[in-house]
């Protein structure tokens, strides 16, 4: 934590991120390591909270047992790289990286996921959606560690489900992506939903307004007929080299149909 207060100093853990931005130049900058911090791996039940340590792997992720809500942010892990690049990406680092296209956020977006920050001032958490402001850029201060994620637990039993759109199958980054969970209660509706879309603004975007619509309806006559094309509204696509705004737009909301209808055959 000296080292960081000096905020002259850059965090080093999986350094699957840090090594291919730095392309061909030579690191500067002074570097705290802190991969050995076992205190910072894995994941625990936290009192009302389930704890993703910021050191935890994707791979961690995959392998650890976790309520089925969790089943959307399991197969993002699965498309963060290669499996190479799994084990060795941590959970933190996808966070703070703050890409736009970065596979863990919208599932845990839609998780309701806070980050926890410790520098020597202390602790502080706050909200995942108000963590990452923009492409490369959250509230992290430079003396600050991101040393978990937190899960609140009451959606254990939520349906969920990551779906993403790419140019090939395989260690491709997103064009679009969507995360749903969805919990039903007992007569059958939607008690809660929450939807977050990835690849489409600067930051992965919770769709609040189609979430509220979606609360009540029958999981028997199907929910996907009230997604209407203004609930993307929050969304702002770019046009760049993997695809145009319109395309994103419209990819993004056959993806949003097509997670609600994985959670609800999976209710």
């Amino acid at each position: 934590m000296e080292e960081l207060s000096s905020g002259k100093c850059r965090i080093l853990s999986g350094g699957t991120d840090f090594y291919p931005a730095q392309g061909e130049r030579v690191v500067q900058d002074a570097v705290v390591d802190i991969s050995a911090l076992k205190e910072l791996r894995g994941v625990a039940r936290d009192g009302e909270f389930i704890r993703i340590g910021g050191l935890t792997t994707w791979t961690d992720v995959i392998r650890t047992p976790l309520p089925r809500c969790f089943d959307a942010l399991k197969s993002a892990a699965r498309e963060v790289g290669s499996v190479q690049i799994q084990n060795r990406g941590t959970v933190a680092g996808n966070l703070c990286n703050a890409s736009p296209a970065a596979d863990g956020v919208p599932p845990l977006l839609a998780l309701d996921a806070q980050v926890e920050l410790i520098s020597k001032c202390g602790t502080r958490r706050m909200p995942l959606e108000d963590f990452i402001v923009g492409n490369r850029k959250t509230q992290r201060n430079l003396d600050e560690l991101l040393t978990a994620v937190l899960i609140p637990r009451g959606m254990d039993e939520a349906a969920s489900s990551f779906v993403k759109l790419g140019a090939r199958r395989y260690l491709v980054i997103s064009i679009a992506m969507v995360a749903a969970v969805i919990l039903i209660d007992d007569a059958g509706r939607i008690a809660k939903a929450r939807v977050a879309v990835g690849s489409c603004s600067a930051v992965a975007r919770r769709l609040r307004t189609l979430e509220s619509d979606l609360k009540g309806a029958s999981a028997r006559d199907g929910f996907t007929g009230r997604v209407r094309r203004e609930h993307l509204d929050p969304l702002e696509p770019i046009d760049d080299v993997r695809a145009t705004r319109q395309y994103r737009k419209d990819a993004a909301l056959t993806l949003v149909e097509r997670a609600l209808n994985d959670c609800r055959e999976n209710v």
